[in-house]
């Protein structure tokens, strides 16, 4: 004889619980739709406002979305600078950086991190402290020796100075720390030089801070204004951000529609960047906050 099975039956306090969580997820939802939305919104403006005519740039009241699109803001930068010309001095600007503070910053960061040398935790002290002064107060002594050795309106005055960087330094170092030292131990016992030692184990595992770092020197300096806008004089050697600053129309009038078409072709490289990248921006970012 089998027993009849009893049909199951939910606990209602799951479904109350489930009942009050659904609202719950769709006030957190509507909140972050709201903050997202308010912190893209001068984005917004840009992107919209590099569409309009110049009449409803100045109309008012002002409208958020053009009534009229139109891409005459576009082929009016490329007019009224050398837009072309200031796009390739900003990579060639933020990009050499980028790849000389790699390089110097992971080399002194290794010495730091893995070699015992008199002085190191003094050198590391002195580093950290340069972190403190003010960039604007070792401006006028920078350009003055940039300007000693002729190198202003070229690359090598811009790159330079900045070929190594004190928070780039602190960063690796505290990466390369936390790589275990058997590591090292073992290749110097099978005779392998520091340089091999450096090149062949610890960059290989220091990609997540190297591509973490590289990232954010590369936005830092595309971004950066006052740098570039005090070593060049040259308007052929400015980047977008300096040249921007030349935009002026008829009686000294900023045209806001042309400002705004060239600060969306500005953002336009790093968000590409970002998306190529994400994944694993975020993946070194996580790793080496773990670490």
């Amino acid at each position: 004889m089998t027993a009849l099975t009893q049909p199951r039956t939910i606990p209602a306090t799951n479904t109350r619980s489930k009942r009050t969580r659904d609202p719950v997820r769709w006030l957190y939802f509507a909140a972050f739709l709201v903050v997202t939305v308010a912190l893209m919104l001068p984005v917004i403006i840009i992107v919209l406002t590099a569409f309009k005519p110049a009449s409803e740039v100045n109309a008012f009241p002002p409208s958020l979305f053009p009534h009229q699109w139109t891409f005459a803001n576009f082929k009016a930068i490329f007019s009224a600078l050398p837009f072309g010309r200031l796009i390739a001095n900003s990579f060639g600007f933020a990009g050499g950086v980028t790849l000389f503070a790699l390089m110097f910053d992971s080399l002194a960061a290794y010495a730091l991190a893995r070699l015992d040398f008199r002085g190191s935790k003094i050198l590391l002290i002195v580093i950290i402290a340069s972190l403190m002064i003010p960039f604007q107060a070792t401006l006028i002594p920078i350009y003055k020796i940039v300007s000693d050795l002729g190198w202003v309106n070229t690359f090598a005055g811009l790159i330079a100075p900045r070929a190594a960087d004190a928070f780039g330094i602190f960063f690796l170092r505290q990466f390369f720390i936390s790589l275990p030292r058997d590591l090292d131990n073992a290749a110097r016992i099978d005779g392998a030089s520091e340089w091999r030692i450096f090149r062949s184990i610890i960059l290989p595992n220091a990609v997540p801070a190297l591509m973490t770092l590289g990232i954010f020197t590369f936005v830092n300096n595309w971004n950066d204004l006052l740098w570039p806008l005090v070593f060049t004089t040259d308007q052929k050697m400015g980047t977008i951000t300096s040249g921007l600053t030349l935009l002026t129309g008829p009686g000294g009038i900023i045209p806001q529609g042309i400002m705004m078409a060239g600060a969306l072709i500005a953002i336009l490289p790093l968000a590409i960047m970002f998306l190529l990248v994400q994944r694993r921006f975020i993946e070194s970012v996580a790793s080496t906050g773990l670490k």
